[in-house]
């Protein structure tokens, strides 16, 4: 098939669980036999910076557009997103099916199928009514936001959900009809993450990330309320403190966000507690030797449809202490490749930072337990999550979506 795949986020231009999804979603699809093109946001100056063609795989960048004069940053950003998404609708012509990644995305790929009569998918990632708090820092823009992404799936004529609590929430929350969800898991390369990688440091010293101490636990994701890292913040005090907790933090979603956790982590520091924040974009190669140094990994999140960085942990061959919120409890077993911890049920939000370091430190106390953990988090991503498998499901996923538009 003729693939266009529509995203914001490409390498070298990914700061999320989305923009993972889209590479090597587009590299397994093009590896099956399918000519993939994908459309992408640059983040560089001008139009259309660079251009990529390997195999069945293309890659466009769509540079930014005119420089609006808008009332607020955040609606100046919003009609660059929506610039872009005109540029890509007018290149996504010769395709059988557009894939649209996340709501910056999704009115492209709207507009592609009303001109020229393609099939359209969108995936899941999050969805924009579930993370209120976002309408607090974008005002207008947010809105706006909100209803590209609820016109979108109402437009779409097959939407992927990452995990089974995704595609609960689509259907509860934006009415998409369960006939035209499928539940089509992330996935995982275990052979770039795996267990000891970088055994000597080399790499991490390579990246000036030599100065952590360990054993550490491990923290990866955006500075964003929904990561709860927040929360992490609270539990710090009440983990042991021979562990060392490290912040691979960095795309802050307000200057707010990033300034108060700059705040607390300057604090725990001077109170004594060993927390290290790296700040700057990790190359993937120190991720993974990050990853393998760790002992535990945390995902307090308290909004996560899927989570992929848990399948990263876990194919690293470390265990997982995680909020049970969305789709975590889908990937991480309770009590086989790592802990959960409820998020608002019995003594609710107030005392999970407690809970959540309670179950650090009983996997940190517990060298054998953490063993077996990882051990049997790696066999379960390595027997359910690999990415050749998933691109099947999604080319099965477009047959069926154009099928049904074609009768």
């Amino acid at each position: 098939m003729r693939v266009a795949l529509l995203t914001r986020e490409y390498p070298p231009f990914v700061y999320g669980g989305a923009g993972v999804h889209a590479e090597y979603l587009s590299r397994a699809l093009a590896a099956l036999g399918h000519e993939v093109r994908v459309f992408c946001f640059s983040s560089s100056p001008g139009k259309n910076p660079e251009r990529l063609k390997q195999g069945g795989l293309s890659v466009q960048y769509i540079g930014a557009g005119p420089d609006f004069k808008a009332p607020g940053q955040a609606i100046k950003a919003m009609l660059d997103t929506l610039s872009r998404d005109l540029e890509m609708a007018g290149l996504a012509n010769q395709a059988d099916i557009i894939h649209c990644h996340t709501w910056y995305a999704h009115m492209a790929g709207v507009l592609a199928k009303k001109f020229y009569g393609i099939p359209l998918v969108l995936t899941a990632h999050s969805l924009e009514v579930s993370r209120p708090w976002k309408g607090e820092q974008l005002g207008a823009a947010y809105s706006v936001s909100a209803w590209i992404e609820q016109n979108s799936y109402a437009a779409a004529d097959g939407v992927i959900a990452v995990s089974g609590a995704m595609a609960a929430d689509l259907a509860a929350l934006q009415g998409v009809p369960q006939g035209k969800i499928k539940v089509i898991h992330n996935g995982i390369d275990t052979d770039e993450f795996a267990p000891g990688a970088d055994p000597e440091g080399s790499t991490l010293r390579r990246h000036g990330l030599s100065q952590i101490e360990k054993p550490y636990a491990l923290f990866i994701g955006r500075l964003s309320r929904q990561k709860g890292i927040e929360l992490l913040l609270e539990a710090v005090p009440h983990i042991n403190t021979a562990l060392s907790v490290v912040l691979c933090a960095a795309a802050p979603e307000s200057p707010g966000m990033e300034a108060d956790v700059a705040q607390s982590v300057n604090r725990l520091r001077t109170e004594g507690y060993k927390v290290f924040w790296i700040k700057e974009h990790v190359p993937r190669d120190a991720l993974a030797a990050l990853y393998a140094n760790a002992c535990i990994f945390l995902c307090p999140s308290i909004y996560e449809p899927f989570g992929i960085i848990n399948l990263e942990a876990m194919a690293s061959g470390i265990p997982v202490v995680a909020s049970n919120v969305g789709g975590i409890p889908e990937v991480v077993e309770d009590g086989a490749t790592g802990i959960l911890v409820d998020f608002e049920a019995g003594a609710g939000r107030g005392e999970f930072p407690r809970r959540f370091a309670a179950a650090v430190n009983r996997l940190f106390e517990a060298p054998e337990l953490r063993q077996k953990m990882g051990a049997a988090a790696r066999r379960r991503v390595q027997r359910d999550f690999s990415w050749a498998a998933i691109a099947e499901k999604t080319v099965q996923f477009y047959e069926e979506v154009s099928a049904v538009k074609a009768g």
